[in-house]
């Protein structure tokens, strides 16, 4: 006899992509659990850590089965957000980064958005930055712009559909969420962007990803 459950589709999956941040990971995942929001699943993508982060993953999915881990070797945040991609059931795909956080009702606003506006492929924006808000131009990187100028991946809610079709994120280590962001904008996406600042990025971590271009 086999029993049968039926197939859950939550409403997001949330991406959480990580390099050796085994000591900044629980933050971000507390911070999930914390969401008022509690229809989604989070897949935590393992960059190649060589540190603890997969014990520290192991904690949290052993008390909250909505959380599953991926690893393979260094790759870049692009391409490690696209193992998130190509593994995730939700309607909708979304980021945390393991060295930022979200406030409680980040994912709930942000459902309330797309519920009021369907038609909307991609939403962006909403975001505290804590820490130096200056970061290299992509096409100068002796310049340095502010990060008001920026797309910000982190922030990033797509309809997993979209970012499938799309071909997922380049192989660029860095500005990969703006070239995302501009292959959305060619295929002609319905983008949204939101003010609610509840995604809080730290660019006070030694090691942040937009601080180091390689």
């Amino acid at each position: 006899m086999i029993t049968l459950y039926p197939k859950r589709i939550p409403f997001y999956s949330v991406i959480i992509s990580t390099f050796n941040r085994a000591a900044l990971l629980p933050r971000a995942l507390e911070s999930l659990l914390k969401q008022t929001e509690t229809d989604w699943e989070a897949i935590i993508c393992d960059d190649g850590s060589s540190d603890s982060t997969f014990s520290v993953a192991q904690e949290f999915i052993s008390l909250n089965p909505n959380i599953r881990y991926s690893y393979h070797s260094n790759r870049g945040t692009g391409l490690t957000r696209n193992t998130g991609i190509l593994a995730a059931c939700g309607m909708f795909v979304t980021f945390l980064d393991s060295d930022d956080e979200y406030l409680p009702e980040h994912l709930a606003i942000r459902k309330e958005i797309l519920w009021d506006y369907p038609e909307v492929d991609l939403l962006h924006g909403g975001v505290e930055i804590i820490g130096n808000p200056y970061v290299a131009d992509k096409d100068n990187p002796k310049k340095q712009i502010h990060l008001s100028k920026c797309v910000i991946g982190g922030t990033f809610v797509i309809k997993r559909t979209s970012a499938v079709d799309i071909g997922g994120f380049s192989a660029l280590r860095y500005a990969d969420d703006a070239d995302f962001f501009a292959r959305a904008q060619e295929e002609g996406f319905t983008i949204g962007e939101t003010d609610a600042a509840t995604y809080i990025y730290h660019r006070d971590t030694h090691d942040s990803l937009c601080s180091n271009q390689t």
